[in-house]
C-alpha cells in the first residue's frame, strides 16, 4: 500500500526512532509498504519517520540512478556489486564515517522540489539488521553512502536542511516557510 509522505513541519520528522527489537509481521508489512511508497515517489531512500512511524527503520534502492550517480560497496573487505544488496532494509543502523568530506546533490521526499549541495563523509561503514533480523555489515561510498547517511539522519530526527550551509538554507527560506505552514495547516484540519 502506498503511504502518504510526511512533509516538513510535521513533528514526527524530528522524532528519534525507537529501536526495533524483533522483526514482526507488522514490521514486515511496514517495510513492504515503504518500498512501494518509495518506488511510487521515485525515491532512493525512505525512513519510517517519513511515513509517520518513529522507528529505527529505513529502506533504500539506488539502482534507478546507478548510472548517473555511482556507488561503491565492500562486503567483508572485498568489492561487491551494489545491485546485489538492493533493495536494502536497514534496521537500527549504526554508521561510522571513514572517508573525507564530499559534496553532492540531495533532495528529500519530505521537501518536494528542494535540492541542495550537502557535504557528508564520502564513505561509511554500516552495521544494521536486515528485514530478516540478521546482522549485515558493509562499507559503501558514492550515492549509497550519501543515501544511507541521509536516511540515518532521519531516524535520529535530523533533516537534510540541518546539513545545508547557512547561505543555502536562507536561499530556500520562503519555500521552507511555505511548506512548513502548509503542513501545519493540514495537521490542524485532522
Amino acid at each position: 500500500m502506498i503511504l502518504p509522505i510526511i512533509k516538513y513541519g510535521n513533528p514526527v520528522l524530528r522524532k528519534k526512532g525507537e529501536r526495533i527489537e524483533s522483526v514482526t509481521a507488522e514490521i514486515k508489512h511496514l517495510i513492504a509498504d515503504m518500498f512501494e511508497t518509495m518506488a511510487a515517489n521515485h525515491g532512493v531512500g525512505l525512513a519510517a519517520q517519513q511515513v509517520g512511524h518513529a522507528l529505527q527503520l529505513t529502506v533504500l534502492d539506488v539502482r534507478e540512478v546507478a548510472k548517473d550517480r555511482p556507488s561503491t560497496l565492500e562486503l567483508k573487505g572485498r568489492p561487491a556489486d551494489v545491485a546485489d544488496l538492493m533493495p536494502l532494509v536497514l534496521i537500527n543502523p549504526e554508521i561510522t564515517p571513514v572517508g573525507g568530506p564530499a559534496t553532492g546533490g540531495e533532495g528529500c521526499l519530505s521537501f518536494p522540489e528542494i535540492f541542495a549541495e550537502i557535504s557528508r563523509p564520502e564513505s561509511v561503514v554500516v552495521k544494521a539488521l536486515n528485514e530478516k533480523g540478521k546482522v549485515i555489515e558493509f562499507r559503501c561510498g558514492g550515492l549509497l553512502a550519501r543515501a544511507v547517511q541521509h536516511e540515518t539522519d532521519h531516524l535520529n530526527g535530523i533533516l537534510f536542511i540541518d546539513r545545508m550551509e547557512r547561505k543555502t538554507k536562507e536561499e530556500f527560506r520562503d519555500e521552507l516557510d511555505a511548506l512548513q505552514a502548509a503542513t501545519k495547516a493540514e495537521l490542524k484540519k485532522k
